[in-house]
């Protein structure tokens, strides 16, 4: 077990590297340093010199991989690849091109992405999976075929227009919930509400398809026609048995949603106004603001390596059959 531990966390640190520097490279081959510099001072008509300033004062104005000035070890570690990238492993994330430290940022803005994220998280599972096995309940009935009728339609619909829809009607008709914003405390969860609700929505039919087609698969192995021969109802044989061996492959699919817990949900929070990671990122993108969205990338692998190494071990312990040699 220690061994396959190690041997997991040795790939996921070489995919961060591969990522790190494939990051690095395409931005740099978008914009050059002075093309970023003159984006942040702002207009085409800075003078080079505010641009050599600029460069300076963030370290952009050293060679991007290797300094063929320097002596030795220098040539590699005096260059911007090195003296920004790699204090990422150690998750420091420095100073973005206009200033401001992003550390802080991130400590500030992971609050509000994970008030939306892990309600939208949890109570997204649990509606999906009921949904799932009410189709697979009534399988061969008309209530099955209009269920997995709505499942392609939600799927079919983009996410955008739940949440354009969903203001529209929620907020400016109805008026129940503000369009937009987020407040701290007991208010935040009347500024949260839709977002949940519109998540949830669509999410629904992608994953309530691939749900109810699992489910249908575990229901027709041999254990579950044993629990029948026994007496057992329809319902217990699927609540009981069905989703408690079901359970692995669904921990599996859901691991891809660990970075949403932590980097927040990018579009989502652009649309209400709520300061989190995704609106942080959103912005950063507009601003081209390499170092914020370099560092969200890195936090955004980093997580998703790390779900993916706890699902690999808990399917190794929970299925005793793979082997970790």
């Amino acid at each position: 077990m220690i061994n396959y531990i190690f041997r997991r966390i040795g790939y996921g640190m070489l995919i961060l590297i591969g990522v790190n520097i494939f990051t690095f490279i395409l931005f740099f081959a978008v914009n050059t340093p002075d093309d970023m510099a003159r984006m942040n001072i702002g207009g085409k008509r800075v003078t080079q010199d505010a641009i050599e300033k600029w460069k300076v004062e963030r370290g952009y104005n050293k060679p991007l991989l290797w300094d063929s000035h320097q002596v030795g070890v220098e040539k590699l570690t005096k260059t911007i690849f090195f003296e920004r990238s790699v204090p990422l492993f150690a998750l420091e994330f420095g100073a973005s091109d206009s200033g401001r430290d992003i550390g802080y940022e991130l400590k500030k803005r992971v609050g509000p992405s994970v008030a939306l994220a892990i309600p939208t998280f949890l109570l997204g599972i649990f509606v999906v999976i009921v949904f799932s096995l009410t189709l697979v309940f009534f399988r061969n009935t008309y209530l099955e075929f209009w269920g997995v009728a709505l499942a392609v339609f939600l799927l079919s619909v983009s996410g955008l227009f739940y949440i354009i829809a969903g203001q529209f009607l929620f907020s400016k008709l109805l008026r129940l919930v503000p369009i937009s914003g987020f407040s701290a405390g007991w208010d935040m969860f009347v500024f949260l509400a839709l977002p949940v609700v519109i998540g949830i929505v669509s999410r629904l039919g992608g994953e309530a398809l691939f749900y109810r087609t699992m489910f249908l698969e575990e229901i027709g192995k041999d254990y579950v026609r044993t629990a029948r021969s026994k007496g057992l109802s329809e319902t217990v044989v699927l609540f009981r048995h069905v989703l408690h061996n079901a359970l692995l492959p669904i921990l599996t699919s859901t691991v891809a949603v660990l970075p949403l817990l932590f980097l927040g949900a990018l579009i989502m929070e652009s649309f209400f106004g709520i300061p989190g990671l995704g609106s942080f990122t959103i912005d950063a993108i507009n601003a081209q603001d390499f170092a914020v969205v370099r560092s969200m990338v890195f936090v955004g692998s980093l997580l998703y390596i790390v779900g993916l190494i706890l699902t690999d071990i808990s399917y190794t312990v929970a299925d005793p059959r793979i082997r970790l040699g």
